[in-house]
């Protein structure tokens, strides 16, 4: 598989999205900032300096929410917090559904100290500014999530855990069952994206580089990249078929640190929604 290696140089990316003109977003969790990957290969900031966005999504009004401490829009410089907790070390990855609610998953301690107590966390669902909805707990270490093509289940990998939750959904929203994924075999599940099938995407630290898996875990195709850090991957192009993954370290030319990577591949990405709180 050929890679096209679209922007080196940061510590470690995360929260890749397109936009409709495919302008590739993405975040520097250690070293800050939002940035917007133009199609002429050009790298402008969005967000500068906000650090610990594990997830982002774009705004149905323009701009983009971001994960970190709190969940919040920012656009043309002003931000405005969509949910935020008390005393919460922050939040991780986040996706959208077609109403454009915000999905998140929290996180209860500081996960870059590996000597601080592993308190798990959960997932939320933001209806409303302000108006937030738990919808399942025990996630240790929450990470990539992602809803399917049906949105009747939710996808979400707990890394220290080394699994992928799963928990269905019903027509209001409500879990109704939960099952996981286990991810051992192929490394720790960070960032995902669900596909037009509804298999799951999945980066794995210390794996391969990214996991197709069915919906019932059975793996599916191993797509091999150039790191030992794949961070998170999503969709793009006219057809969906370009994959983008993001790293933490390019085992080609380690002085190129956190990369985006980008190549083809034979299934259509699922649609992702635009919030719109």
């Amino acid at each position: 598989m050929q890679w096209e290696t679209l922007a080196t140089g940061y510590g470690l990316v995360e929260g890749p999205t397109i936009d409709a003109t495919g302008n590739l977003y993405f975040s520097d969790v250690l070293g800050g900032g939002v940035y917007r990957l133009g199609n002429d290969g050009t790298v402008e900031t969005v967000v500068p300096k906000r650090r610990g966005i594990g997830g982002l999504a774009l705004h149905a009004d323009g701009g983009v929410v971001c994960s970190g401490r709190d969940i919040v829009h920012v656009r043309d410089g002003d931000t405005r917090v969509l949910f935020s907790i008390d005393g919460l070390p922050g939040w991780n990855d986040i996706c959208t559904d077609a109403r454009g609610r915000v999905y998140g998953g929290a996180l209860r301690f500081p996960v870059f100290d590996r000597e601080a107590e592993a308190i798990p966390g959960e997932a939320w669902r933001v209806e409303r500014q302000g108006d937030a909805t738990m919808l399942y707990g025990d996630v240790v270490h929450a990470n990539g999530i992602a809803l399917a093509p049906d949105e009747r289940a939710i996808f979400h990998s707990d890394t220290r855990s080394n699994m992928i939750l799963v928990h269905e959904l019903d027509d209001d929203g409500h879990v109704t069952g939960a099952r996981h994924i286990d991810v051992s075999p192929y490394g720790s599940p960070d960032g995902l994206a669900v596909d037009s099938s509804g298999c799951v995407w999945a980066a794995v630290l210390g794996g391969f580089g990214v996991a197709r898996l069915t919906p019932g875990g059975k793996l599916d195709q191993r797509v091999e990249v150039p790191t030992t850090f794949a961070t998170s991957v999503c969709f793009g192009g006219d057809d969906l078929r370009d994959i983008y993954v993001t790293t933490a370290d390019n085992i080609d030319d380690p002085l190129l640190r956190g990369t985006v990577f980008r190549t083809r591949v034979d299934v259509a990405g699922a649609p992702v929604h635009p919030v719109r709180i």
